[in-house]
């Protein structure tokens, strides 16, 4: 409901000099399908993923992210934009490093006008973010810290709750690699002497998590 809602909106739309026509997937392989077709022929100008995807049947789980990265190699003349419920610091700053889009909407925040500005702004002078998603990109920018990407995904699952130990299944680094990790990480961020909750607190005030 929510496709056709942003299919309807855009094609009732009114843009100067381009009318906007929207075709749907409702999964990665039916994405990637017409992806890889339309790239044969007549590329999309603008392609909206979403990150979170349905998987087929049996299938590995695969996400907007994965498929925003085949999108970028298959069909690089696309302007590519996330359309997502995650507001949250890591995951947008995850897909800015690995797709680079030129745009990123958090659901919350779509509208009429919204989706209007974003073709306008996509299609002569990209990027378009929506407010929650500039505010988590302008926070990650202020730090002064170089975190290499085991430590975001340590602090990544630290703070969703995942006990060390389980970090493990996530993170190519043996338990006792991780514990150091941890503990170089609350010394940079000056909470050495307390507990992961601290670290958790002070890595969301300063924008990684």
């Amino acid at each position: 409901m929510t496709t056709l809602g942003y299919k309807f909106i855009l094609e009732d739309s009114e843009f100067e000099g381009f009318k906007v026509k929207v075709e749907t997937a409702k999964s990665f392989e039916a994405a990637k399908q017409k992806i890889a077709a339309s790239a044969k022929s007549i590329p999309y100008s603008i392609i909206l993923l979403d990150i979170q995807l349905s998987q087929a049947t049996g299938g590995e789980p695969q996400t907007g992210e994965e498929l925003g990265i085949f999108a970028r190699q298959a069909s690089p003349s696309s302007k590519l934009v996330f359309m997502s419920s995650f507001s949250d610091n890591y995951r947008i700053n995850s897909i800015l490093n690995s797709v680079d889009p030129e745009g990123y909407m958090v659901k919350t925040e779509i509208d009429q006008m919204s989706l209007q500005a974003m073709v306008r702004t996509v299609m002569t002078n990209p990027p378009y973010y929506t407010q929650k998603a500039l505010m988590a990109i302008r926070k990650k920018m202020a730090n002064d810290f170089n975190l290499d990407d085991n430590d975001k995904k340590i602090l990544y699952h630290l703070s969703i709750g995942t006990k060390t130990k389980d970090i493990v299944h996530h993170v190519s680094l043996s338990l006792a690699s991780i514990e150091l990790k941890k503990r170089h990480l609350k010394a940079l961020f000056g909470v050495e002497k307390q507990n992961d909750q601290a670290l958790i607190a002070e890595s969301r005030n300063r924008g990684f998590i």
